[in-house]
C-alpha cells in the first residue's frame, strides 16, 4: 500500500472501515513509527461520515477510545521496557528527551498526557517517554482513560456535528478542504512550541 493511501482519511474509512479507524488510531497513539499517520483528521472524517449515514456514531465513539486508550498503553510500556534502547536506537529522538520529560511532568503533572493527545506527534512520544521515566502506571491508565474519551470520541462528535452543519452537497464538494483546514489547525500547537524554543 502506497505512504499516500495511510495518510487519506477518506480512502483508509472507505477501505477499511471501522478496522481501519482502530488500526491506525492505535498505532499513531502506541507505535513511535506511527507519528506520520492522520489521527485528528481520520477521527473528523469518521464523523463526517457518520453524520451523512454512512457510519455508526456510537460504534465510532467506542472504537476511537478503545484504541487511543490501547494504543497509549502499549506505547507506555514499550517504554518501561525498552525506554532506554528506543531512545539510543530512534533518530528524532534523543536521549536528553528522557531527563526532560522528567521534569516536565514533575512541574505539570499528568494533565500532560491529556493535553499532549491534542498535538499530532506529541500524543505519540509523550506515552513511551512517560514509560521510560517510570510514571505511575495506575495514574497513566486515569489520565490515559480520559485523555482517549475527550480526544477519540469528543473530535469524532465534532466531526459528526460538522457534517450536520454542513449542508451534504457542500461537503461532499470540499471535504478535502475541510479534512486539510483541521489538520493545519491542529499542527499550529506545535509549531508554536517549536518557535517558542528557538527563541529560548
Amino acid at each position: 500500500m502506497p505512504l499516500s493511501s495511510l495518510i487519506d482519511p477518506e480512502y483508509l474509512l472507505k477501505t477499511f472501515s471501522y478496522i481501519g479507524l482502530s488500526a491506525v488510531l492505535f498505532a499513531e497513539t502506541g507505535l513511535l513509527l506511527g507519528f506520520f499517520l492522520p489521527g485528528d483528521s481520520l477521527l473528523i472524517t469518521a464523523g463526517i461520515f457518520a453524520a451523512r449515514g454512512d457510519l455508526n456514531l456510537p460504534l465510532l465513539m467506542l472504537l476511537a477510545t478503545v484504541a487511543a486508550f490501547v494504543g497509549n498503553t502499549v506505547g507506555y510500556l514499550i517504554g518501561r521496557r525498552f525506554g532506554p534502547l528506543v531512545f539510543a536506537r530512534v533518530r528524532f529522538l534523543k536521549p536528553e528527551y528522557v531527563e526532560q520529560a522528567r521534569e516536565y511532568f514533575a512541574k505539570n503533572g499528568n494533565q500532560t498526557l491529556i493535553l499532549s493527545r491534542f498535538i499530532p506527534v506529541i500524543r505519540t512520544i509523550v506515552p513511551t517517554l512517560a514509560g521510560t521515566v517510570n510514571l505511575d502506571f495506575r495514574l497513566f491508565s486515569l489520565y490515559n482513560a480520559v485523555g482517549a474519551v475527550l480526544w477519540g470520541a469528543g473530535v469524532t462528535l465534532a466531526g459528526y456535528l460538522l457534517g450536520k452543519v454542513i449542508p451534504k452537497e457542500v461537503l461532499d464538494k470540499y471535504i478535502l478542504l475541510v479534512i486539510a483546514v483541521v489538520l493545519v489547525a491542529s499542527f499550529i500547537p506545535v509549531v508554536l512550541e517549536v518557535l517558542k524554543r528557538r527563541r529560548a
